[in-house]
């Protein structure tokens, strides 16, 4: 893995790195802001249009596990083979699958049809990255951006995917709280943030298409290996296969309470409304956006496993305790402070080495 990811960026150095990014890299910025803010749009409202449509749980639930496992097959054949296609077309196809999901579901209350929907496209309950374009977008950047200003150029990529997914969840919220205080009836107002995120991926697909052949791979020699070949690993497969196991469990355990289901709670428990729902993730993922900034320091004084180890736990703890709480405001206190610990390690390449 190239050095250079491992130092750690100042602040000059931070505003040097978007300052200096070409046109391909402010690009490839602008669909990460765009995917992000599509995703916290959509998170907000999901499961309550789901249920408006007159949904069970167990039904709900079967659409968001149908939604991640589909988006984790497609976007592994899809990323293994985004070098062999072309980068630009994987992240064009991702783009179209956003937008037929959206479509899909707004357009139909048909279970089968929204199941299949739910498997195929890219849809996000959990507000954070699903689908292609996380892996591939980062590969084409990394050829975008100078050595030098690698890590600080991918500090500020996730500051914007964060602070993206923040105004994505308030604007979800503020434009169902116009619409049902027009008269609406609810299941139509979060229709339109459906429709909205289709409309997301639809221009990510365009601004995807101005991408230039620059980030496409380079050419590489004929390689024998049959894992390499399909999986794309060298002789890093051995700790990839042990962080995977890792990051499954990880994932496993986050999958139990996705953004979507948390909207979804305060809404059930507390009466919380579309508003003040789009307020708790604005608040919760410009708190991510923070702790990301934080993570290169923070790891530069502890280590870098000691900073995973000592930041997932508390946040762990403090998500046991949000259904503990006995009023709206502590819980959303509690959630809030779990966010600021929560990301530190997410998305971070540095931190990733370990």
């Amino acid at each position: 893995m190239n050095q250079s990811v491992s130092r750690q960026p100042n602040d000059a150095g931070l505003r040097a790195s978007l300052m200096g990014l070409d046109r391909d890299g402010r690009l490839l910025f602008t669909t990460r802001v765009l995917r992000m803010f599509g995703y916290g749009f959509l998170a907000v409202v999901l499961v309550l249009y789901l249920a408006g449509l007159g949904l069970d749980g167990l039904t709900i639930g079967l659409i968001l596990t149908l939604t991640l496992v589909g988006d984790t097959l497609i976007s592994l054949w899809l990323t293994t083979s985004a070098d062999r296609i072309g980068r630009r077309r994987v992240l064009v196809a991702g783009s179209f699958l956003m937008v037929a999901a959206g479509i899909v579901f707004a357009s139909t209350s048909w279970v089968p049809l929204i199941i299949v929907a739910a498997t195929i496209g890219v849809i996000s309950p959990t507000g954070n990255e699903v689908g292609p374009f996380l892996a591939v977008e980062q590969a084409a950047l990394s050829q975008a951006t100078p050595d030098k200003r690698r890590t600080a150029t991918f500090a500020w990529y996730n500051v914007a995917g964060y602070v993206a997914t923040a105004t994505g969840s308030l604007s979800a919220g503020l434009i169902s709280q116009v619409l049902l205080g027009a008269g609406l009836p609810s299941v139509d107002a979060y229709r339109v943030i459906v429709f909205g995120y289709a409309l997301v991926g639809l221009a990510m697909a365009y601004v995807f298409r101005r991408v230039g052949p620059g980030v496409e791979a380079p050419l590489m020699p004929a390689v024998d290996d049959g894992i390499r070949r399909r999986l794309g690993l060298g002789r890093s497969k051995g700790i990839v296969a042990r962080l995977s196991i890792l990051f499954s469990l990880d994932s496993f355990a986050g999958g139990f309470v996705p953004q979507s289901l948390m909207a979804y709670w305060f809404h059930l428990k507390f009466g919380a409304d579309p508003a003040l729902l789009g307020a708790i993730f604005f608040g919760a993922n410009l708190l991510a956006a923070v702790s990301s900034l934080s993570a290169s320091r923070i790891a530069a004084r502890i280590g870098l496993v000691n900073t995973m180890v000592f930041t997932h736990l508390p946040s762990n703890v403090l998500l046991i305790l949000v259904p503990l709480m006995p009023s709206l405001p502590l819980a959303i206190a509690v959630l809030l402070l779990r966010f600021t610990l929560s990301q530190i390690d997410d998305d971070r390449p540095d931190l990733r080495q370990a």
